[in-house]
């Protein structure tokens, strides 16, 4: 997975004060670039935005990264006779929402059990400014959409593999858009305020657990071998 340019990793810093979200210290990233590399792993977004009215809306879309100098944009389409689309037109401010795997962590795992259960989860919340762009533009992004999630140069699934006739029919029906980047703020919430032996035993026990405890176990591993590495 390529890395963002330093200088857009500096955006997180930047535009921190763009996004008011949890915020407790210990439930952090270990560096800017670690929410980047988590964004471009979960690129199915739920966009947020509101009516000029304040009616809330959103709406769950794929997502593709464009870095333009030290600007960051997120790329994707939705149909065009809808609802939020009309909203999206009123108000362009938006919040682009990147989850991840997320589980339950009981206190009975903990060595002081005298306190909550909890939920370890990932986060990040994007806002940022939406435009609508062109046919070209479109027409590009769709390419580009087809051609990282196929991954495969043979799919018949490729925009340029689809009849010119059908694609000219789907591009009536959907309208692409660019988000500039604004701010960028997250959550990584993986019991790092719990004392080492706790830490393991959630670990442990979240090993045995479902696919997305399984994942989040994962992270938790990951979160200890960094911390070694730190020291």
């Amino acid at each position: 997975m390529p890395a963002f340019h330093s200088c857009t990793c500096r955006l997180v810093e930047r535009a921190i004060n763009e996004v008011i979200m949890y915020n407790v210290a210990y439930f952090k990233a270990s560096g800017q670039q670690e929410v980047m590399d988590f964004m471009q792993a979960h690129p199915f977004i739920t966009l947020c935005g509101a009516s000029i009215e304040g009616r809330p809306i959103a709406t769950h879309v794929p997502v593709l990264f464009e870095e333009r100098g030290d600007k960051l944009f997120l790329l994707a389409h939705i149909m065009r006779m809808q609802g939020h689309t009309e909203v999206f037109k009123q108000n362009n401010r938006v919040l682009a929402i990147f989850t991840g795997p997320h589980t339950y962590v009981s206190a009975s795992w903990y060595e002081d059990k005298a306190v909550a259960s909890t939920w370890n989860y990932q986060a990040v919340h994007v806002s940022g400014i939406l435009q609508f762009t062109d046919e070209a533009s479109l027409l590009k992004l769709l390419g580009a959409l087809t051609e990282k999630f196929e991954n495969n140069p043979d799919s018949p699934a490729l925009l340029d593999k689809m009849p010119s006739e059908y694609v000219a029919k789907m591009v009536q029906a959907i309208i692409s858009f660019e988000i500039e980047i604004t701010g960028i703020d997250h959550v990584f919430k993986l019991s790092q305020n719990r004392d080492a032996k706790s830490y393991e035993h959630i670990i442990r026990h979240l090993q045995s657990g479902d696919s997305s405890a399984q994942t989040i176990a994962q992270e938790m591993e990951r979160k200890i071998d960094s911390n070694r590495k730190m020291e």
